[in-house]
């Protein structure tokens, strides 16, 4: 029976017909590749390319391993009364002492400012480091983790040296963030320094080294 005019007009209305027909998942057009993302190579790390991302999860297992925990020696370190008392002479001599560095760092983890030291110790070791290739992805790890302005770890950066960072990143060397550490360095030395002499943690540590030379005498 011949379907009706009308309801052969509801079926297909001119909108519906000038649409092309719609292809099933069999039919279905193959998805484009991806493409690759011009910026994958660089050195900011900026982009969430595949390779970038297996990259910052090698990285940051190194980091894990390596730069976050407090070296053995520093942990088990039990200073001496005197070398307690050698902190407040200066702060050079707080940051030469592994137990010193310790004490410190922890005193900064209770004010939200652990970044400071591990920035300055992760230079530290890149500045021990001879191997150019090391040395690249050693500075491009420091980098993402405590110089990017995406890294919850940012450390307080004036934008000279910045700029300075950006462009010694184009070939990285085991001094790339030696203007970056010294800032570092005072800003801990003005700012965290004095407070830290000043706190419970180190008056007990002084209590206690007084404590113990007057039973040793």
């Amino acid at each position: 029976m011949p379907t009706p005019p009308e309801a052969e007009k509801q079926q297909t209305g001119p909108e519906e017909a000038d649409q092309p027909p719609s292809m099933s998942s069999h039919d279905a057009a193959p998805p484009a590749p991806p493409r690759r993302n011009p910026c994958c190579l660089c050195w900011c790390c900026c982009c969430s390319c595949s390779w970038n991302e297996e990259r910052r999860r090698a990285w940051r297992a190194s980091r894990e391993s390596r730069l976050q925990p407090l070296p053995s020696c520093e942990v088990c370190a039990t200073p001496t009364p005197e070398e307690v008392r050698s902190w407040a002479q200066s702060f050079d001599k707080l940051m030469h002492s592994p137990a010193g560095r310790s004490v410190f760092r922890e005193f900064l983890r209770t004010e939200y400012s652990e970044e400071n030291m591990l920035f300055w110790l992760a230079c530290e070791e890149l500045k021990a480091e001879a191997n150019q290739h090391v040395v690249d992805e050693k500075a491009r790890l420091i980098y993402e983790d405590y110089v990017s302005i995406l890294s919850p770890k940012e450390v307080s950066l004036d934008s000279r040296v910045r700029e300075g960072i950006n462009k010694k990143m184009q070939e990285p060397s085991a001094h790339t963030f030696d203007d970056a550490q010294l800032q570092i360095y005072t800003l801990m030395h003005r700012d965290s320094y004095p407070r830290f002499l000043s706190s419970p943690a180190y008056r007990a540590l002084l209590l206690q080294g007084a404590s113990q030379s007057s039973s040793e005498a």
